[in-house]
């Protein structure tokens, strides 16, 4: 399988609107769909959805 296509890189955007970002992988076939996680934002100062940006 060539390497690069069943995992791309997304970068997820906070939804509070204040502009941090987090860099990680997603399965292509496991999440078809956009990736929504919870996790931490320091300028929030606490955990906020983090939603897929194309």
């Amino acid at each position: 399988m060539a390497r690069g296509t069943t995992r791309p890189v997304v970068r997820l955007t906070s939804t509070a609107g204040t502009g941090v970002t987090y860099v990680t992988r997603k399965n292509r076939l496991n999440d078809p769909d956009r990736l929504v996680l919870r996790k931490y934002d320091p300028v929030v100062g606490g955990h906020v959805l983090f939603r897929e940006a194309r």
